[in-house]
């Protein structure tokens, strides 16, 4: 097992055995900006956030749909991002990938076109980790000064800068061209002969032509060869990957075999220096988080040795886990010492099984049962580039109908809320652009543009999405201007309100602390309710919450009154269909 595996398993296991009751990250340290902010992170991809094109062609070249840059993400554009409520800018795809397009001329390698998908390659086929997507420059020369003046004028607007970090898996053909002097490419001096070596960069299926199902390699001087055959970036161990497969990937040896388990982490596996290595290459370059992908398919081990070395150099750089296993939540916290995890299985899935398939409202509760214990640590989100957007006819069609999960998925945790480009003005992802078809997402292997996007660009919004944009507003910029919502504690009311609500389709929580509390009703229905919600004493005994008078603050409208607090009381309330209230209370004796 080795030394470093054997102790950071002991350590896991008394961490795993004491309850987990770290308090919630310190906002300062971690995002160094205001003190306990809330992150809202605003997730765009430059290929299409800022391209104006409006005749683009299904499967169309950079030439003829066009592509965005780097330097057409102005600080205007950022302070309209930013007056959203964002706190930061994920800026998705920026490391090189394979693509079909050709930047020979430009002496980067062309890529083999029958292994990229699409036109312009998908974001997570990582060509080069120490370059920037020459797609986003306007001069490909000095594409990483231009990356390097966005994250200048990101930090200008008062915004961070969060982008991917692709751990588990590379291109098929992997090229560094822009490595530091000395550093050697992924896969060089591997033992090619070997199956599994713990000093191999790649798994080889030895003696086997890399073949997949459904694709067409091509024939000729075309044809893309590989032999031996290496494992597929989606822990597929075999030269024979299907369509569905990430057949464009292959996998990175951590210094695990699959075939029986074992781990090898004494030595350090050559893996890990290498990716420690582009970790502090690009936290030095100014980027203040890490999105990292799939993060629960690298060993737990290589996270807790790789980010507390980078956290020792740049103690405020942030770490974002993709992850869909929730068995792995407390170690890959704990241990790994990530900052924030996906809430996709648990608060996505559910809230998306309310909007759309009928699951109860009060479902909700079972989400923060399962994360209790980090639940402060959760990354909530409606939209993504792997998730269907909200306005498409494959999930709810109408992005108003989603207002309630909005309201919660930013107020119920105490954790980063996230939204995807285009999500507050209700893009339908409703076109086939290519090798993404007709599914309800934007693509992120083609060129291509969104009509939405362009409209705010140009000023010509509709009037429905400046409707829907100006409720996205004012639900994010609340999570952190209301101390409630920002830092305050979760308190769930359905066990109190079986006669008072309707637990399918409403659902009430306080959220408190400073002295204060937040009401939160949500309605799912499509009827107007009308009823009393039940406070009882506990909640205003975990609030410290003395009876009296309280200012009450619909933090929706603005509309204020006076109400007293007593034990176990009712609040009158009336919610729309598909929407959602807010009050606030606060004692009256601090207006004085």
């Amino acid at each position: 097992m080795g030394f470093l595996s054997f102790a950071l398993r002991l350590i896991a296991k008394k961490l795993i055995r004491r309850k987990f009751t770290q308090k919630s990250a310190n906002y300062t340290y971690i995002c160094g900006m205001k003190e306990n902010i809330k992150p809202i992170i605003y997730q765009l991809l430059p290929r299409w956030f800022t391209n104006l094109n409006d005749h683009c062609v299904p499967n169309g070249s950079l030439r003829q749909n066009g592509v965005g840059k780097f330097n057409d993400i102005d600080l205007s554009m950022l302070r309209s991002i930013k007056s959203l409520g964002a706190t930061h800018v994920w800026y998705t795809g920026v490391i090189e990938h394979a693509t079909a397009t050709d930047y020979s001329l430009h002496g980067i390698e062309p890529c083999n076109p029958h292994v990229v998908k699409g036109k312009a390659g998908s974001p997570y086929a990582i060509r080069d980790y120490y370059d920037v997507c020459p797609d986003f420059a306007v001069n490909v020369k000095n594409r990483m000064a231009e990356f390097e003046a966005l994250v200048e004028r990101t930090h200008k607007a008062g915004l961070q800068v969060i982008i991917d970090f692709v751990p588990n898996h590379v291109a098929r053909q992997y090229k560094s061209d822009a490595k530091p002097a000395g550093a050697s490419d992924l896969g060089e001096g591997d033992n090619t002969a070997m199956f599994f070596a713990p000093g191999n960069n790649f798994y080889y299926i030895t003696g086997q032509e890399f073949a997949p199902y459904g694709v067409d390699l091509g024939s000729g001087d075309d044809v893309y060869h590989e032999f031996p055959a290496r494992a597929t970036g989606n822990d597929c161990y075999t030269a024979c990957p299907g369509r569905d497969d990430w057949y464009e990937t292959i996998k990175l040896n951590y210094g695990i075999n699959p075939h029986d388990g074992s781990t090898h982490f004494d030595p350090i596996p050559s893996t890990w220096t290498r990716m420690l290595d582009i970790l502090m290459f690009w936290a030095a370059k100014g980027v203040d988080g890490l999105r990292c992908d799939m993060a629960h398919m690298v060993p737990v081990e290589f996270w807790h040795w790789a980010i507390t070395q980078v956290k020792s150099r740049y103690p405020k750089l942030i770490f974002i886990a993709e992850i869909y296993d929730v068995a792995l939540y407390h170690s890959y916290i704990e241990i790994g010492r990530f900052d924030y995890l996906y809430d996709k299985v648990t608060l996505y899935d559910t809230l998306r099984g309310i909007l759309c398939n009928g699951w109860p409202a009060n479902s909700l509760t079972h989400c923060w049962q399962t994360v209790e214990g980090c639940a402060d640590h959760m990354l909530a989100f409606l939209e993504n580039h792997d998730e269907q957007r909200i306005a498409s006819q494959q999930f709810l069609g109408d992005p108003f109908k989603a207002f309630p999960a909005l309201v919660i998925a930013a107020t119920m945790p105490k954790g980063p809320f996230m939204l995807y480009a285009g999500q507050e003005l209700g893009e339908q992802g409703n076109e086939a652009e290519g090798y993404s078809g007709l599914d309800g997402r934007t693509t992120i292997f083609d060129y291509w543009s969104l009509a939405t996007l362009r409209r705010w660009h140009q000023g010509k919004p509709t009037k429905q999405e400046r409707r829907l944009r100006s409720m996205y507003r004012k639900v994010l910029r609340m999570c952190n201007s209301e101390d409630t919502l920002a830092r305050g504690q979760f308190f769930d009311l359905m066990y109190v309100n079986g006669d008072t609500l309707d637990g399918n389709r409403q659902y009430a929580y306080l959220r408190h602390g400073s002295g204060k509390m937040t009401l939160v009703v949500a309605n799912f229905g499509d009827k107007r309710l009308e009823t009393h919600v039940r406070i009882p004493q506990h909640a205003l005994d975990c609030a410290a919450l003395p009876h009296g008078n309280y200012r009450c603050t619909d933090l929706l409208t603005g509309t204020e009154s006076t109400i007293v607090i007593n034990d176990d009381m009712r609040i009158a309330i009336s919610v729309e269909p598909s929407n959602a209230t807010l009050l606030t209370f606060e004692p009256t004796e601090k207006l004085r």
